[in-house]
């Protein structure tokens, strides 16, 4: 767990310092044409695009983690009382979706950071 908390301050520095490196190659006079720039990152805003895909990374494993405790928890409560097997079914498939939902917008919020 530390770890990922590391990971996401790690990606959290990464979009900062992407911003100030913009800010400053703008300021200069570089603008949108900056040097630095690749075919890859086209702005030169390399860290911003490395915290971003770190960020929608942790994003997407955090859901993975996520469900598959739903599906895990799931399957143990029905085979405890496999009469209910009905209800729990509908709550983790609501769970699971509620769950899919954020890692979406999560992932949109990191793509529209990167994209900016």
């Amino acid at each position: 767990m530390k770890m990922i908390f590391l990971v996401g301050v790690l990606a959290a520095l990464m979009l900062a310092f992407g911003d100030i490196q913009t800010a400053q190659a703008e300021h200069h006079g570089a603008g949108a044409e900056n040097a630095s720039g690749s075919w890859v990152f086209p702005s030169g805003n390399t860290a911003g695009y490395l915290g971003a895909a770190i960020g929608a990374g942790l994003v997407v494993m955090g859901a993975g983690r996520g469900i598959g405790n739903i599906g895990s928890s799931a399957t143990e409560s029905i085979a405890r009382q496999p009469e209910s097997g009905g209800q729990v079914f509908t709550a983790m498939l609501l769970s699971a979706a509620l769950i899919e939902g954020v890692a979406l917008f999560g992932v949109v919020v990191t793509l529209l950071i990167a994209l900016k």
